[in-house]
């Protein structure tokens, strides 16, 4: 069973729930993070590789995403350790006025692809694992894997504004 949570499931169209004072550093927290982690390693595969999962992906309405910055540079080496990103009640605090058309695709929407305008460059604050505020800059595909992952939390998949969407052939769907 594919343990990511597809296109039709009610909890990808809800608003997130924020994570609370008292869940950080919690146990609770701690599984979510595992399981998020689990998850997103397993998406390896013949066409694409996942680079960064929203906890409504995995069916838990919490505001938090995860990316693998091992996976996001021009070669992804499955052998080098896990570089894992925690981004725990994000929100983009500072955008360029300069947009982009970038081709995307979702771990949630399987074999489907688009075209979908992205700021180039963002500013994202949110909160580690601890509880430990942050800010983080980024512009390319780090700035569209931001964006694309707080439309998650807020119920948006990729498809509500992607033009010129195809699927994949031969690329399995749920």
């Amino acid at each position: 069973m594919d343990p990511i949570v597809q296109d039709g499931d009610p909890v990808l169209r809800a608003i997130a729930q924020p994570i609370t004072k008292e869940e950080f550093g919690s146990q609770e927290l701690a599984d979510i993070l595992a399981n998020m982690d689990h998850a997103l390693h397993g998406e390896v595969g013949t066409f694409s590789i996942g680079v960064a999962l929203a906890a409504p992906q995995i069916g838990i309405s919490k505001r938090i995403f995860v990316v693998r910055y091992d996976r996001t540079g021009k070669k992804s080496d499955e052998s080098a350790p896990r570089e894992l990103g925690v981004f725990i009640n994000p929100r983009i605090i500072k955008s360029s006025r300069r947009r982009v058309m970038m081709d995307e695709g979702c771990l949630s929407v399987r074999g489907m692809y688009g075209y979908v305008e992205r700021h180039d460059r963002v500013t994202v604050e949110a909160y580690d694992e601890t509880g430990k505020k942050f800010t983080r800059g980024a512009g390319g595909l780090l700035a569209q894997i931001f964006q694309h992952e707080i439309a998650h939390l807020d119920g948006h998949l990729f498809i509500d504004h992607a033009v010129d969407v195809w699927q994949q052939p031969d690329e399995p769907t749920a």
